[in-house]
Order: C-alpha cells, then structure tokens, then sequence
C-alpha cells in the first residue's frame, strides 16, 4: 500500500480555483475531490520526513541561495534563470522526462551512459549555503527589489493567470 498526500504546492489564491484545501492524509485511491486538472495525486512509495514537493524546491533553493551568497547571481537574475530555463520546462515535463530529450536519439539510454557520469561528478560542487543575517537581508532586498510596487496579492494573481493558462494547455496535451 503506497502513501497518496495531498498537498498543492500552488498558491493560495490558485486553490479556490482548483477545489477546496486539503490536509494531507493517508488514502488508497484518490477521491473525486482530488483529481482537479491542477493536482495530481502522487503514490510514495515509502514515507518520508516533510513532504516531497516541498523537499525538491529546498534542494534547488538551497543552490539558489549558495549561488547568490558566492555572488555568482543576483537574486532577480536567480529568479530568471530558474523561470527561463528549467521552471519553463518543467512546466511541461518533469526532470526526467527532460534528461529523456537531453539524451538526443537514444533517450534516456544515451543519457545515462554518456552524460550521467559528468553530471554525477558535478554533484560534489553544489552549494551548502551558510543562511546567515547577511544572507538574509541579500535575498529579501532583493525579492523587493524584483516585486518593485506589486503587491504580494497582485504578483499572486498574475502568477494564477499564468499557471491557470498553463493548467488549461497541459490539459490540451494529455499531461505531458
């Protein structure tokens, strides 16, 4: 028996338009009120600590972070390579499904036979960022900077309209 959470990792403004909030909680099959074209039920197959979405954008905020306190990155152009690059990608297929493609012709085959093993070589030199005050203050002057007079409620809306677009075009393409 797998685990099924529900816990949207969208907005609160995007939840009104997708169905009620949901805790998360332990069920075999997902009920009718589960299934909105926003959501998709995801079976873990062992329980873990914190929830697993959650635990996937620490890993990449975590590199963010470094990224920033090393001064690679300022915090908007962070924010834009994130959207830009991968996020825009990932909002059509996962990571997976995109090393897939990565892998040309052969695939995912290709991939991990030719080009895995630079990629897993490269996983020593990602960040641990010490999040300090200074660190802190860098990111939150930032994001400010980046908002400029938007609210937090209207970059939450214009963010809706975008996912709710996205949402409507996935299901246009059968969730790939």
């Amino acid at each position: 028996m797998g685990i099924r959470s529900i816990h949207p990792i969208s907005s609160r403004w995007l939840k009104s338009w997708v169905g009620r909030r949901h805790r998360p909680k332990r069920f075999n099959t997902p009920s009718r009120s589960t299934r909105p074209s926003a959501r998709k039920p995801i079976l873990l197959h062992k329980e873990l600590p914190g929830h697993v979405g959650n635990r996937l954008q620490a890993a990449l905020y975590r590199e963010v972070l470094y990224l920033i306190q090393q001064g690679v990155l300022s915090v908007a152009d962070a924010d834009d390579l994130v959207s830009y690059g991968p996020g825009l990608r990932w909002g059509v297929m996962g990571p997976s499904l995109q090393w897939h493609l990565g892998g040309g012709v052969g695939g995912i085959k290709h991939f991990m036979q030719h080009l895995m093993g630079s990629m897993a070589a490269g996983f020593k030199d990602l960040g641990n960022p010490n999040v300090t005050p200074e660190l802190k203050k860098a990111i939150t002057e930032g994001v400010l900077q980046e908002a400029g007079d938007h609210s937090v409620q209207q970059l939450a809306e214009k963010e809706n309209a975008l996912l709710v677009g996205l949402i409507r075009l996935r299901a246009q393409g059968n969730g790939l």
